[in-house]
């Protein structure tokens, strides 16, 4: 398994950075090769992705989620094996640092050869330059979700739907 981890420094404060990023459904409008992010339940997201040019499908899991610290996943069905982590510091009120590790392992030798060139590594960085970017010109979220799953599955008894008073939705 290969170990990538990122940071980006955002102009947003923690709350905007954290929201943001609890809106699984718009990762393709930031993410390379991320065609599709559906949301199933509050726990649960399928992802249609295309990586030079192969195309793959899978599940992912929210196995720890804390508002304003981490989102913690892994794969649970599909042909990629991963797990990570996403973090958020505040610097003062206004900048957060975000920081992304993850646990991949490379399936095939065009993706054990991509990963031997660090091109995974690239492609995380890319993907935080480009949420830099989304959030920062966009100047506030486009929703959040501040329910709290903890690990081990029980979620705690503060879950709450979405900040968005209007949202009757998922995330």
């Amino acid at each position: 398994m290969s170990t990538v981890e990122q940071t980006i420094d955002v102009d947003v404060p923690l709350r905007t950075a954290y929201n943001q990023w609890t809106q699984f459904e718009e990762f393709p409008k930031f993410m390379e090769g991320v065609e599709e992010v559906r949301q199933t339940d509050d726990r649960h997201c399928h992802w249609r992705t295309k990586v030079a040019g192969v195309r793959r499908e899978f599940d992912t899991e929210i196995v720890d989620q804390l508002p304003d610290e981490r989102v913690a996943w892994r794969t649970v069905a599909g042909d990629v094996q991963q797990m990570g982590v996403v973090s958020f510091q505040p610097l003062d009120e206004a900048h957060t640092r975000v920081r992304l590790a993850m646990d991949v392992e490379p399936s095939g030798m065009a993706e054990k050869a991509a990963d031997a060139m660090g091109v995974l590594d690239r492609r995380v960085k890319g993907d935080l330059k480009r949420f830099k970017g989304y959030i920062e010109e966009h100047g506030r979220e486009s929703g959040g979700w501040r329910g709290r799953i903890s690990p081990g599955g029980a979620d705690s008894p503060d879950m709450t739907p979405r900040d968005d008073p209007g949202s009757t939705g998922l995330r």
